[in-house]
This record gives C-alpha cells, structure tokens and sequence, in this order.
C-alpha cells in the first residue's frame, strides 16, 4: 500500500473545516475528524468529507468498557468513515468488542467496515520503557484482530518487522523538515516516517496553520515522495 497523507481537520468550526476540505481536495484524501471538530459540529463535518468524495479518520479513541466501545464504533461504523480509532489501553476484550461491532454494524448499514486502527501511546508522552509498552498494546490489537495501530515514528519500526505486512501503521507527529515539534515530544519528517513503515501519516498544524495551506500540503506530498 502507498503511503498516504491524513490531514487533521483540528479547527473548531464546520465553517473551517469545510473551507479547508474544500481548498485541499483531491490533493488530500482522507481527513481527520477528531474530538475537538466533531464535538463542535458532528456528523454535520462527516458527511460533508464523504458527499465531498474524500474519506473520514474518524478519531475519537473510544476507551470504555466493551460493551459501550462496542456500541460506540457500532454507531460510527454506520457513518460510513474511512478508519476509526479506538484506544489500545482499553485491553483486548474492549479491541475485539470494537471489531464484532463494526463488522456487525457495518453489514446491516450496507456500507464498508471501517479500518479499525488502536492508538498505543499519545506522542505527546514519554515515560521509562515507553518502546516495549508501545510493542505490547500493539500486540493486544493485533490478537484482537484489530487492523492497525497508531504510532509514532520511533516505534514504527519495530512494528513492521513483528506484525503482518497488512498491519496498518497510522503515524502522528508528522513535521516537514524545518517545523517547529510544538507540544508533541516524538515527532518525525515525512521521510522518515515511511522509511519506518508508516502507512499513513497524519499532519495538522503544519497545514491548517500554514499561510498557503495547498502550498504547505504539496510540500510535505512531495517530502513523502
């Protein structure tokens, strides 16, 4: 699979994100739907990225006990978005109760199951034997049957090499060479990123921040080229 870029739409208004769906596609694809936009506007935001033709990374990392995780994702599944996340943290039982859901969900919808993805550690974390936690989430999802996990760049590789070469790698953090790293302690160039075996790399800031958000978007295709 060619690595892909997900551009977060992590602004607080339909108004925003719509213009900025509008300035980026078809150059970008797939958009992040996060807390912050989809508390603020919903399914209003979805829907438009998928009238639109783009796809939706629906990333709300639903962390419950399994039977509310599992209603949760059974009802973003029949949203028909691209990929969802839900948190690896929530231990093995509550990854599979996401994926029975989904498939179920998703077959009564009439519509795509949606790439299940567990997010191991934020990259806005860094704590002693952070590696190895990162490893043993990963593993929960994948015995789960999860499809993928997110992380960052300096796990990623290490990802690769233990898992299934389908074993979806989505990686955040993602900074064009120059960038300032802001909040998030493990961030990474596109480049490397996919040296690494990401999939998909998530930018936000860097694009939605930007002066010439088309311009900044182009680059950072380019790097990942």
């Amino acid at each position: 699979m060619k690595p892909q870029l997900i551009v977060a739409l992590d602004v607080d208004s339909f108004a925003q994100a719509k213009k900025l769906v509008d300035k980026l596609y078809p150059y970008v694809k797939i958009f992040k739907v996060g807390s912050q936009l989809f508390t603020a506007c919903g399914l209003k935001v979805v829907d438009y990225v998928n009238k639109k033709g783009a796809k939706v990374f629906l990333d709300l990392k639903f962390h419950d006990i399994p039977n509310t995780v599992g209603n949760a994702v059974a009802s973003a599944a029949r949203l028909g978005v691209f990929m969802l996340t839900v948190h690896a943290q929530g231990g093995v039982e509550m990854l599979k109760a996401a994926r029975v859901a989904a498939q179920r969900s998703a077959k009564q919808a009439r519509v795509s199951r949606p790439i299940i993805v567990a997010v191991t550690v934020l990259t806005s974390q860094m704590f002693e034997n952070l590696h190895q936690r990162v490893l043993d989430l990963a593993d929960d999802a994948y015995t789960a049957g999860l499809d993928g996990v997110v992380a960052s760049v300096e796990e990623a590789g290490d990802i690769r090499k233990v898992f299934k070469k389908d074993f979806v790698i989505i990686t955040p953090g993602i900074r064009p060479q120059g960038s300032q790293a802001a909040d998030q302690k493990r961030v990474a160039t596109p480049g490397a990123a996919i040296r690494s075996g990401s999939d998909f790399l998530v930018v936000g800031r860097p694009i939605v921040e930007a002066e010439d958000q088309l311009a900044a978007a182009k680059q950072i295709l380019k790097e990942m080229k």
